[in-house]
């Protein structure tokens, strides 16, 4: 069974810059991405970045393009998160996740990490 376990998170302030690490364990030839989500207190879990495990796609949120940078080590089953020139409004818990490919065609994330806690200071 997948199991995924995020660090790297922290307080910064604002201006500076954190790197987030996702270990993959028990992966299976159906993972098909990666994926960076993020949950502030009283809204509602957002997508943040993804990336193919074969590292030749990314995906990332308008509120981040050009900020955070998504990252792959097939080797190690890790995908890493960049996030610089961080703001207030990027403190949130962030959740990696992994995007499986089903027989039926559908491609669904389906195991969560436990999240860990970004804060930004003013």
């Amino acid at each position: 069974q997948v199991q995924l376990v995020e660090s790297g998170g922290g307080l910064v302030q604002a201006g500076g810059s954190l790197r987030l690490s996702c270990a993959a364990s028990g992966r299976t030839v159906s993972s098909y991405a990666m994926g960076w989500f993020r949950q502030a207190p009283g809204k509602e879990r957002e997508f943040v970045a993804a990336i193919r495990w074969s590292g030749d796609n990314t995906y990332y949120a308008d509120s981040v393009k050009g900020r955070f940078f998504i990252s792959s080590d097939n080797a190690k089953s890790t995908v890493y998160l960049q996030m610089n020139s961080l703001k207030p409004e990027d403190t949130a818990v962030y959740y990696c996740a992994q995007k499986s490919a089903y027989y039926d065609g559908t491609y669904r994330y389906d195991v969560w990490g436990q999240g860990t806690q970004v804060t930004v200071s003013s």
